[in-house]
């Protein structure tokens, strides 16, 4: 397998959200490990705050990277990222997931590459060829 970058990050922006959902922080919790799971991702464990008087920030560590969230309930707005790493998950399917369950009626993303091999060939310390042959013979 030719790799040529390390992560997909989707940065996204959900707007006119349930506002009510938005609130709510055992459902947040709920649909975002359902999103990482609908990535096909492994979860390791997941850490949410319920703000007062309102609003969710929390994360989700999968064993492929992670997947975030902050929500603005009373804008009815929800900012979540989808870190992950690897060819077996698919953050597009979260980030989709997301979209319905949220309600929203408008959502804005880009994705970025991340750990892009090249690079870290440049500007590394020559030892990102000796990692690969070693994670090579461990699988």
């Amino acid at each position: 397998m030719n790799i040529e970058q390390l992560g997909r990050h989707i940065l996204v922006e959900y707007y006119n959200c349930d506002k009510e959902l938005l609130k709510d922080h055992e459902a947040i919790e709920k649909y975002m490990n359902q999103a990482a799971r609908e990535a096909n991702a492994t979860i390791v464990t997941s850490c949410f705050h319920k703000f007062n008087p309102w609003g969710v920030s929390g994360a989700v560590i999968i064993q492929e990277s992670h997947l975030t969230i902050h929500t603005w309930p009373e804008y009815g707005y929800a900012s979540v990222d989808l870190f992950t790493c690897g060819d077996s998950v698919n953050p597009w399917n979260g980030f989709k997931y997301l979209e319905k369950v949220l309600s929203a009626d408008r959502s804005e993303s880009t994705e970025v590459s991340r750990g892009l091999v090249d690079k870290i060939k440049t500007f590394g310390d020559g030892q990102y060829d000796q990692l690969v042959m070693s994670h090579k013979l461990e699988v």
